[in-house]
């Protein structure tokens, strides 16, 4: 049941690559290996989730909201 359109899958996708690599781009070897510590977690997280949604097109908080950005499958 998908409920995720292809232009929302595309800017789901690059933010969700965006929000992973920021914090591993900006480590600094004193900082280990994420920057901004928990915050840099928290985007990591966040971030996969963007990419897991894209891959599977489907939204879970979509679905509690009753959107779709995709059109209906017949």
């Amino acid at each position: 049941m998908a409920n995720v359109g292809m232009i929302d899958r595309v800017l789901r996708a690059c933010v969700g690559a965006f929000l992973i690599a920021l914090p591993l781009i900006m480590a600094t070897p004193e900082q280990g290996m994420v920057a901004y510590g928990t915050f840099g977690w928290v985007m990591v997280a966040a971030g996969v989730v963007m990419l897991l949604t894209a891959a599977f097109r489907f939204c879970p908080l979509y679905l509690l909201l009753g959107v779709r950005t995709c059109p209906l499958s017949k």
